[in-house]
This record gives structure tokens, C-alpha cells and sequence, in this order.
């Protein structure tokens, strides 16, 4: 019963007194990353491009199963 208590005890402190990784500092937004933004932006646009040409794909294959091709 008492190690039970010594272990929440040990849990909660460990929880309370460390702090975060992602709040131990501001991001600079004076001097943003310009890699990790082009990576970005670069990776949103060729997963938009797949979706387009995926959808293009299926409408097609559709149209030529149901004849309206």
C-alpha cells in the first residue's frame, strides 16, 4: 500500500516538473526555415497533383465500365 502511494507519487511528479519539448521555445517567425517551408509546400503540391491525376483515372475507368465512353 505505502510503494503504491511512493509510485503516483513518483508518476506525478515526473509529469508535473518536466517540461514539454514543444513548448521550451518560440518559433523565430523572423527568420522562418526556408527549407522546411519549400519542403512544404513542395510535398502539399505533388500529393494534390496525385489526388488530381488519381481522380481523372477513376472518373475514366468509370465512364469506359458504364458505356459512357
Amino acid at each position: 500500500m505505502i510503494s503504491n502511494r511512493f509510485l503516483f507519487r513518483a508518476i506525478f511528479d515526473s509529469k508535473v516538473g518536466s517540461r514539454s519539448l514543444f513548448t521550451s521555445s518560440k518559433p523565430d517567425t523572423a527568420d522562418p526555415n526556408w527549407l522546411r517551408v519549400g519542403l512544404a509546400f513542395g510535398t502539399c503540391a505533388f500529393l494534390w497533383g496525385l489526388l488530381f491525376r488519381q481522380h481523372s483515372t477513376d472518373v475514366h475507368e468509370h465512364k469506359l465500365r458504364n458505356g459512357l465512353e
